[in-house]
Order: structure tokens, then C-alpha cells, then sequence
């Protein structure tokens, strides 16, 4: 007797079918993107290298601090955070060389000439009960006030053009005159002291 030959399903196009609905659904669908804040970290040390302690003029950082409530605190006085953009202008640039303000130092930035650049560093801290919301108003009102400086200079001194409309080696100039030195504390968990 003969062997019955059954009967099979030809799926040798299932596989294209599949790939077919998997672009299908690649194309398609959209991926949701998280943005963040921008920070160049700085470069890793070299492992050679000797550990210097660097010594900081008091007068030339601003603590800005933020507590659980929420509330900011720039230097000794608490500020809202409308305030603080200005305040934080006013520290950099020290208009009346007022000697509780950071120093200035000459520099001869290449491209340029001489310019006197500030040597003010904000420190910002916040407490670990601080919300996310406020956290990040007070860094883009720190970003704000470094930005638009940096805008008043470009202004000022390539025919009223920003910042982002100058090109990559001009913009190197302006960074170096108005430099953005935000530094960032670890965290504090005031809430949880007795």
C-alpha cells in the first residue's frame, strides 16, 4: 500500500507578510522623547594627576539654595524665583565693583582683546524634598540670566546680533567673556534633621 500524502498549508509567504506588518509598524509609530537638561560634564581626570585644592574667593560665589518648601534662598535673602534671574545678573556682571560682588579678572581672549571676565560661580543646592518643578524653574532662571548676558555682550559688540545667530568661533569668544560656572551640591536632607 502507498503512503497518503497530506495535505500542507504553503506558508512560505507568512514570513514576508510578517516582515511587511513589522515595517508597517516601525513606520508608524512614534517614540516618545524625554528631553533633559543640557551639562557638559567635566573631562575625567588623569590618573597621574596631583589633587590640588583650589582655593575660591567667598565673594565670588553665590549660594543659591533651594529648601523642601520649595522656597529659594540667593546668597543670605530669600528670593522668588522671578527675582532670581536678575539677582544672579547683577552678582555676575558687578556693575558698581562693589567689593562683596566677584572679583573681574583681565583676560586676553584671543579673537578679541582684553575684557574683563567674571570670576563669579553660582552653587546651587537643593534639598531632596525639593519638587522637580521647582528644582528646574530655578535652573532655567540660572541659564537665563548667563544666556542673556551673553546676548547683551554679542549685541553690544557684533552689530546688535544674539548669541545664536553668531558662528561657532565667535560664539567661543563670547562663552570665554561671559562664562556659565554652575555647580551643582550634592543634595541635603534637611527634613529628616532633629
Amino acid at each position: 500500500m502507498g503512503k497518503k500524502k497530506v495535505p500542507a498549508m504553503n506558508t512560505s509567504s507568512t514570513a514576508d507578510i510578517a516582515f511587511l506588518l513589522l515595517c508597517y509598524f516601525l513606520m508608524t509609530t512614534t517614540m516618545g522623547s524625554q528631553t533633559g537638561l543640557s551639562r557638559r560634564l567635566p573631562p575625567m581626570p588623569d590618573q597621574n594627576q596631583k589633587v590640588e585644592d583650589q582655593k575660591v574667593n567667598r565673594r565670588n560665589i553665590i549660594q543659591v539654595k533651594i529648601n523642601s518648601a520649595d522656597r529659594i534662598l540667593a546668597g543670605s535673602e530669600p528670593i522668588d524665583v522671578s527675582q532670581l534671574k536678575d539677582k544672579i545678573k547683577e552678582f555676575l556682571t558687578n556693575p558698581a565693583n562693589d567689593p562683596n560682588l566677584p572679583e573681574k579678572e583681565i583676560k586676553d581672549i584671543e579673537g578679541f582683546g582684553e575684557y574683563p571676565v567674571s570670576k563669579g560661580i553660582i552653587s546651587l543646592q537643593n534639598d531632596r524634598g525639593t519638587s522637580y518643578q521647582a528644582y528646574i524653574a530655578v535652573q532655567n532662571e540660572l541659564v537665563k540670566a548667563v544666556n542673556e548676558l551673553r546676548d547683551d555682550f554679542s549685541r553690544k559688540n557684533y552689530n546688535g546680533k544674539t548669541f545664536n545667530m553668531l558662528d561657532e568661533d565667535t560664539q567661543k569668544i563670547v562663552k570665554e567673556a561671559i562664562p556659565q560656572f554652575i555647580s551643582e551640591a550634592e543634595p541635603k536632607d534637611v527634613g529628616r534633621r532633629r
